[in-house]
């Protein structure tokens, strides 16, 4: 029920992002190109200044509801709203729902000893582009958590390995944001076993 209420907020916000955002895109040139973190190709602009911060980028998208919901519950919104940069490993609305059932629930009503860690260690300081994370086959990078993610790199495929030995895929890398960028995965990263 709690998760539902949230949710009608978070929706209402990004309907209202969409309907503010700017549509003159002239100054920008569309590029395709196949990303070293996926084997997708994806059509995505040239570098240029994003008007969006890395939350309403997020929910603007669509498919991270329960993300927002989540940052929203472990007071991060105004965290991630800063100046950063951040590097966001954002899990899908599709890999919340992976987790055991009854885990969001939990998390959602102890946001701050048990949601806040685990949304943290999503986070890494600074902006790090898919061209860098592709170099770091094996490397740890430390988390705004303070626990440590793995990175494995096998030809266009990149997972983050956690804590618990589960790994979670890179399925969208890069997207710009105002204060950083986002990597889309797959699954939801646990700083502990």
């Amino acid at each position: 029920m709690r998760r539902s209420l949230l949710i009608a907020p978070v929706a209402a916000l990004a309907l209202g992002l969409t309907a503010c955002g700017s549509s003159d895109d002239s100054a920008a040139t569309d590029t395709t190109t196949t990303s070293p973190m996926t084997s997708e190709t994806t059509t995505s602009q040239s570098p240029m200044p994003e008007e969006k911060d890395i939350v309403d980028t997020a929910v603007a998208a669509g498919s991270f509801k329960t993300l927002a919901t989540a940052l929203t519950e472990a007071g991060l919104v105004d965290t991630l709203k800063g100046d950063g940069p951040f590097t966001v490993f954002a899990p899908t609305d599709e890999a919340f729902d992976k987790l055991p059932d009854g885990t969001l629930d939990s998390l959602l009503a102890s946001p701050e000893d048990k949601l806040k860690p685990i949304l943290t260690y999503h986070v890494v300081e600074g902006k790090v582009l898919a061209k860098d994370v592709a170099t770091m086959d094996g490397e740890k990078v430390k988390t705004v958590n303070g626990a440590e993610l793995t990175i494995e790199v096998g030809g266009d495929e990149v997972m983050l390995v956690d804590a618990t030995g589960a790994k979670a895929k890179v399925t969208q890398p890069d997207v710009m944001a105002s204060n950083g960028v986002i990597h889309v995965i797959d699954t939801v990263l646990m700083p502990t076993k």
